[in-house]
């Protein structure tokens, strides 16, 4: 298999229905508007919207009309974070996003509505460690985001925003009645260029790249580039099918995405606790073929059959051995190891789960108490979700910069004029409102709210009045560009 290169984290897992990572990425950030500040979140319950998965026979495939009708449910999700990245690990995977050694994390990616009341999906990694998430809708609004769940082992999370009014909300359709060659679109914002659509076929269904145990990725030819990661797949009736997660770095025309059942299947448990618990036997599976059968003489041919059991596991300490197959969980028959791995994560840990085994001629029947599947070592442990709410330090105040006085050195550098006043911006805060509204260190402050800043005292004077949850306007002069020019900061609330 040609090496792939994802948008997101990614390392080679073992098959084992325990390690598991997905993984893609997003754009290096756009200018964004000013962010509108979230009121406090009230707990919702879904309302999705499932659309039939009938589809007319013969009926034309019209991406343009489908375009229309969820462009507004789709949204760029902007996430920055403080993290500083140097002395990682390289990864064999590269995540798309500005991942330099030593410098912050910033970028962007995409997410589709899938509740009017605000609830949000998009890829785990796309906001993994971020201090402040921002979504920007179709029309121009910018809203601070809470990530409500995660669940790095599949690459989803939950987000949520709060407006008013309804939302415009994308239909979710049935990923398990797509085929093979059926005609799909991707929208997104890839290399910042938002809501871009891309058509193409299904290539391959089920596949299989990293955690053997929990890939089961759609495979396009529709054009997914950095940035489309978790926005939605698209069939011809314009119903969501799946999230644009990945692409191959060999060829331009391969794009994965993660079916929308699976996604659904964890929803809940992303709503309810803010993470997803899966079952855990600890066990590591193969299939048993018909070449097994004959060269272990197994006396069974179907089911799956175990490779290793780890010391410490509920399979070791359950008396589960190599060589075993487990040929029923629970009663259900079990016709390969991707079956059983289905079964057990699909339960939680806690639960007992039966084995019917078949050992050296002779079946047998094994009880098991279930644990929760550890994440892989390559994904590091998830914030507790329930919002993303930056700290601003005492120096750098509501607006999240640093300034000082104009000083002679500075005013001779930059060729000032000896009448301009006001201070300089000396530090911004990566993951402040003055980040997102892109002012940047040099930046000399003239006015805040129309009121001139001559000095240190002055700024402070004006910035302690300032009421959290505002939208201050801050006007500026680039000494780069010889440019005045005015941004507009929402304020942190309190």
């Amino acid at each position: 298999m040609k090496p792939l290169a994802w948008t997101a984290v990614g390392l080679a897992a073992v098959v084992s229905f325990l390690l598991g990572l997905v993984a893609a990425g997003g754009t290096p950030s756009g200018v964004r508007r000013g962010v509108l500040a979230p009121a406090a979140l009230e707990p919702h319950p879904l309302s999705i919207s499932m659309a039939p998965s009938v589809r007319s026979a013969g009926a034309a495939v019209d991406f343009a009309d489908v375009a229309a009708r969820l462009n507004g449910a789709v949204v760029n999700v902007d996430a920055v974070s403080r993290e500083d990245r140097s002395g990682q690990t390289p990864r064999r995977f590269q995540r798309d996003m500005s991942d330099e050694g030593g410098t912050p994390r910033e970028g962007s990616g995409s997410g589709f509505i899938i509740d009017a009341a605000g609830y949000i999906l998009t890829n785990h990694h796309v906001v993994e460690g971020a201090d402040r998430v921002t979504v920007t809708l179709n029309d121009g609004r910018a809203l601070r985001a809470t990530v409500v769940g995660i669940d790095p082992a599949i690459d989803v999370a939950l987000l949520q925003v709060t407006t008013h009014g309804p939302l415009p909300t994308a239909p979710l359709g049935d990923s398990s009645s797509i085929k093979v060659g059926e005609w799909v679109c991707a929208i997104g914002n890839p290399l910042g260029y938002v809501h871009s659509v891309t058509v193409g076929v299904v290539s391959f269904l089920g596949r299989k790249l990293f955690d053997q145990s929990l890939d089961a990725f759609i495979q396009t030819d529709a054009a997914i580039s950095f940035g489309n990661s978790g926005g939605p797949l698209i069939n011809s009736a314009g119903q969501v099918i799946g999230m644009t997660t990945a692409i191959s770095s060999q060829a331009s025309s391969i794009g994965f995405a993660i079916p929308i059942n699976q996604v659904l299947a964890i929803l809940p448990q992303l709503r309810d606790r803010g993470y997803v618990a899966r079952g855990y036997a600890g066990i590591m599976l193969t299939t048993a073929t018909p070449g097994l059968q004959k060269a272990l003489n197994l006396g069974t041919d179907r089911g799956a059959l175990i490779q290793e059991v780890p010391d410490g596991t509920p399979a070791a300490r359950a008396g589960l051995r190599p060589y075993d197959v487990i040929t029923a969980i629970d009663g259900r028959p079990v016709s390969d190891d991707q079956t059983l791995i289905r079964e057990i994560a699909a339960r939680l840990p806690g639960t007992m789960a039966r084995f019917d085994v078949w050992r050296d001629g002779q079946q047998r029947s094994v009880s098991l108490k279930l644990t929760e599947r550890p994440l892989p070592p390559t994904v590091r442990p998830a914030a507790v979700p329930g919002g993303v709410r930056p700290v601003l330090s005492p120096e750098q105040g509501p607006l999240g910069i640093t300034v000082r006085d104009l000083d002679a050195a500075t005013m001779k550098r930059f060729a000032l004029p000896d009448t301009l006043k006001g201070v300089q911006i000396i530090d911004v805060d990566t993951a402040g409102p003055s980040r997102q509204a892109r002012l940047r260190r040099g930046h000399i402050v003239l006015e805040i709210n129309r009121q001139k800043v001559a000095s240190l005292i002055d700024f402070q004077r004006l910035v302690a009045a300032l009421t959290p949850g505002a939208v201050v306007a801050v006007y500026v002069f680039d000494p780069l560009t010889d440019e005045r020019a005015l941004y507009s900061v929402t304020l942190d609330p309190a």
